[in-house]
């Protein structure tokens, strides 16, 4: 009767189950996955407040007037400012609101408009230096070209960015006048650090022929800048890559079920334990072979025994040690083939096996000749239609 008792001992303690890291309490469990996409051309959407920047920048423009091409180059240069607020809506379009401005330098016949009061040089008459200071305040739709072709990258050193825009210029020096500008241009970007661009923008507006107070010469006028400058790209700054979350749900309650049969089992493994235990002392205890099952549940990808699962492997070596030495016991790894690809639940699946057969052998001392690995890779759902349940190890006696 006692060696009876013995084996139905070792089979009851062999049937504990351990459970993975995403076992919880309750009886419903929510297992959550997110794959990021490759895709660079892919981001996720950020909220109003990321990705603003403001900038500023000096340089050299040039006017465009009735009669400023009877100037030498270098004396229709003028100084330029910029300053500048905006924010990118994605990696590719953004918009900006601008000031720029000081001053220009040009020609007028007579003296009829911004005169300096200096003929221009090889002109004896008629023709006069001007000088005239005026703001712009401009908006810009922007376009980053180089992540519309090749993709976002976060930490790539050149960005090329060309821009159109509308905006309202007017001169402040009598005879004042004010009219509507157009805008394009070019802003290329060089990467400093993630905070810190510095920037070349050229730039060319169109206006009309009014503004330098000479009407009459041409259908509108001009202007031409290039200024360099810094921009400040203020935090939150960037984009994630663009991910797809998959939760499964699942029902644990027949799961809960077992768990509360097996403990009740354990509980009764240990008083049976402790039974034969007073009774060996009275008359000793043949040795038997016993059938030794486990099933041991690993979490989703990996190959990481739990402390749990190390209490079931404990009691499984303690049956194993307790029985015939004779006895080869095959432990066969498993996983989802729901999950990943045929070479990777191949590894995984060898990987579970080889983590239980060590754990056996290093933690709790049994003869690695008692133990055989073997791995099926990648299958179908083996219990209660619970993908988990197959991200498995069973152990087996022969």
């Amino acid at each position: 009767m006692i060696k009876k008792t013995f084996v139905a001992a070792i089979c009851l303690a062999a049937a504990s189950t351990a459970f993975s890291q995403e076992a919880v309490t309750d009886d419903v469990v929510v297992e959550e996955t997110i794959e990021y996409s490759t895709d660079k051309h892919k981001v996720e959407t950020n909220g109003f407040w990321s990705n603003w920047f403001v900038s500023a920048g000096a340089g050299v423009q040039m006017y465009f007037g009735d009669h400023d091409n009877n100037l030498k180059f270098g004396k229709r240069l003028s100084p330029a400012l910029d300053i500048a607020v905006g924010k990118w809506f994605s990696p590719e379009i953004g918009v900006r609101l601008m000031y720029n401005g000081l001053s220009a330098k040009g020609a007028t016949r007579w003296g009829v408009a911004h005169s300096t009061g200096d003929l221009v040089e090889g002109w004896n008459s008629g023709l006069y230096k001007s000088k005239f200071n005026y703001f712009n305040f401009q908006i810009d739709a922007m376009f980053n070209f180089t992540n519309i072709i090749c993709g976002y990258k976060e930490d790539r050193l050149y960005n090329c960015s060309p821009y159109v825009g509308v905006g309202v210029m007017k001169v402040t020096d009598d005879p004042k006048e004010a009219a509507i500008s157009g805008h394009f241009g070019i802003m290329n970007s060089f990467r400093i650090s993630s905070a810190i661009d510095i920037n070349l923008d050229l730039r060319g507006t169109l206006t009309s022929d009014e503004l330098d107070g000479e009407p009459g010469g041409r259908w509108g006028e001009g202007l031409f800048a290039a200024t360099v400058g810094i921009t400040y790209k203020i935090n939150p700054r960037g984009w994630n890559r663009a991910k797809t979350v998959t939760r499964n749900v699942y029902d644990n309650t027949e799961l809960n079920r077992m768990r509360e049969k097996l403990n009740r089992l354990n509980e009764e493994n240990a008083r049976l334990a402790d039974e034969l235990a007073r009774k060996s002392q009275e008359k000793p205890v043949v040795k038997q072979i016993a059938s030794a099952n486990v099933l041991i549940v690993f979490p989703i990808g990996k190959s990481t025994l739990s402390n749990q699962a190390r209490v079931s492997l404990g009691m499984l070596a303690d049956a194993i040690n307790a029985g015939d030495e004779s006895t080869v016991y095959t432990i066969t790894g498993y996983a989802d083939a729901g999950t990943g690809s045929k070479e990777l639940n191949e590894r995984l699946s060898k990987e579970r096996a080889e983590a239980v057969r060590d754990c056996l052998v290093d933690e709790f001392g049994v003869d690695a000749s008692q133990l055989k690995v073997d791995y099926k890779g990648g299958v179908e759902n083996m219990f209660y239609d619970d993908p988990r349940m197959s991200r498995a190890v069973i152990t087996s006696s022969k």
